[in-house]
């Protein structure tokens, strides 16, 4: 299992929309680097919500329930989408600075 984090601008979409829909797909990634996480994303791997712009702390743990697949947002298969599933929201929020000083986590592509 690999260890991600998404980073979403809260005034897009909040941690507190993923709770309350249950699930929630990621799409629109234009930028061609990121492109590429999405699709590299197994099922079951966990991801950290990272809320950016507002604080820059992660609120919460998420866990990928489907693999890439077409973006709905465009026609072009090149670009990829992937659904997660809230696990837990944090008590309180940890910046990511803290992200880094936790051993567990030195395998995700932030610290590398």
């Amino acid at each position: 299992m690999n260890h991600w984090l998404e980073k979403f601008a809260p005034f897009r979409y909040s941690w507190q929309d993923v709770l309350l829909n249950g699930k929630y797909g990621i799409y629109s990634v234009r930028n061609p680097r990121a492109r590429n996480n999405p699709q590299a994303m197994g099922l079951r791997d966990e991801v950290l919500f990272n809320q950016s712009k507002e604080g820059n702390c992660a609120m919460g743990n998420m866990r990928v329930i489907q693999e890439a697949h077409q973006d709905p947002t465009i026609k072009d298969y090149f670009w990829a989408s992937t659904t997660f599933e809230p696990i837990k929201s944090f008590d309180t929020p940890f910046p990511l600075g803290k992200i880094k000083q936790i051993p567990e986590l030195h395998s995700i592509r932030l610290i590398k």
